[in-house]
């Protein structure tokens, strides 16, 4: 995998609760220049695709906690594809999925993939998850037709784990997110099977990545 490949695998990724249209600016700028994606809050995202039409966009839905109502996160959804998103990061709703309310979360997955002709990826929050917990939200945002699993919001306490990529890349394709702030960490998930990398050090990522094969 050449540089450029490497950096079509990074979301880079603002999406702080200061974060300012100057930032997202920033990271749309450095995801043009460097060919990665970027991921921005919702509030922001008709602006963006106005701004750099080129770069896929990236929004997310139930964030960061994943406790919206299914009704809320399906026109959030909505809402970020209308205003031109590319794809969708829905956070998954862990007090259902741990109080073993299975049939709720899967019916919200369910719901806010079919709401958008786009691709879907559920942030399940792997840190917080015992792997029972972690094989079960990955079934589940399977069978809801998802595109992808993703480890973590980066909010809540750790991130991505190879372990939990691992276990993550028996269901669906994974992005790895959270606590990614090197190159060799970026290549650690790679190398555990992980198709996309959400970072806010994006930049660092590429420019430190040396070519690599997985």
């Amino acid at each position: 995998m050449n540089r450029a490949e490497f950096a079509a695998r990074i979301d880079h990724t603002v999406l702080g609760p200061e974060t300012t249209w100057d930032d997202v600016k920033a990271v749309l700028d450095a995801a043009d220049t460097h060919g990665m994606n970027a991921c921005i809050p919702p509030c922001y995202v008709a602006e963006a695709a106005e701004y750099a039409p080129d770069v896929t966009l990236v929004s997310v839905c139930g964030f960061p906690h994943g406790q919206a109502a299914p009704e809320t996160k399906e026109f959030e959804a909505e809402r970020a594809w209308q205003d031109g998103a590319d794809e969708i990061d829905v956070v998954l709703n862990v007090g259902r999925l741990r109080s073993g309310d299975t049939e709720a979360v899967a019916e919200e997955l369910a719901c806010v993939v079919a709401a958008v002709p786009l691709p879907v990826k559920v942030i399940v929050e792997a840190p917080l998850l015992e792997e029972a917990e972690l094989r079960t939200a990955c079934e589940l945002a399977a069978e809801a037709d998802a595109a992808f699993v993703k480890t973590a919001t980066g909010f809540s306490d750790g991130g991505a784990t190879v372990a939990d990529v691992r276990v993550m890349t028996e269901y669906l394709p994974v992005k790895a997110s959270g606590g990614i702030g090197s190159s060799e960490d970026a290549v650690a998930m790679l190398e555990a099977g992980a198709e996309r990398i959400g970072a806010s050090s994006g930049v660092e990522l590429v420019e430190g990545y040396e070519n690599g094969a997985f």
